[in-house]
């Protein structure tokens, strides 16, 4: 495949479509099914979520790190954590993205494959074909289930997050430090919490995409 090939194939698989009917044709005709483009979603989300991980983490020690402030700058201590907390919101909208990318082509594919299973007429082949549909969908099912498990605890850091910012912004003392201190904990385990569902999430991806690659 050459260069302009490749670019169009990238840019077909990462293009967000507006009429998934014609988008997912038009990759068909190049020869990428809506199953490899599930499986491709699947990986995108996959590190996503990790790099989400990542960047709770590293949010999670510039907050703490404030909180054992002894003295200097303290706006340049706020626009820290503030780039902290919008790095976190973007990762959070790009998992969202992501997770909705995955149920469009999902149920895109599911649809077709179920058309295609009423057109045999081999009895035999139809039922094994039917099996195979079965066991996927409930695959996905919890793959989807635990992808959306840990989205859900993105927005209670997130919002703990932006109040402590933006009390910190307009007061820029040691009582919005006392505050950020007064949070501390609820914040560690919020964060403990979205972590283990993200591991979670990935390791089900994982699966996922090995069970579709086999098949």
């Amino acid at each position: 495949m050459n260069y302009l090939s490749r670019f169009f194939v990238i840019s077909l698989l990462l293009f967000p479509a507006a009429c998934s009917t014609l988008y997912y044709g038009g990759l068909e005709k190049i020869g990428i099914p809506k199953r490899d483009v599930l499986v491709h979603r699947v990986e995108k989300a996959r590190d996503t979520q990790e790099e989400t991980k990542e960047q709770f983490k590293s949010a999670l020690e510039q907050f703490t790190a404030v909180t054992n402030f002894k003295g200097g700058d303290l706006e340049a201590v706020y626009n820290k954590l503030n780039s902290e907390y919008e790095a976190s919101a973007a990762k959070a909208d790009e998992v969202s993205d992501r997770i909705s990318a995955i149920e469009d082509v999902s149920e895109a594919l599911f649809t077709e494959w179920e058309q295609e299973i009423a057109q045999y007429s081999n009895a035999s082949l139809k039922r094994s074909s039917q099996h195979k549909l079965i066991a996927t969908r409930a695959h996905y099912q919890q793959l989807i289930t635990t992808m959306k498990n840990a989205e859900t605890k993105i927005k209670p850091v997130l919002t703990v997050f932006k109040d402590q910012v933006m009390f910190l912004k307009h007061n820029l003392n040691a009582q919005a430090i006392a505050s950020l201190k007064g949070e501390l904990g609820t914040l560690q385990s919020d964060v403990s919490s979205l972590i283990s569902s993200m591991e979670r999430s990935i390791n089900e991806a994982n699966a996922f995409i090995s069970t579709m690659e086999k098949k």
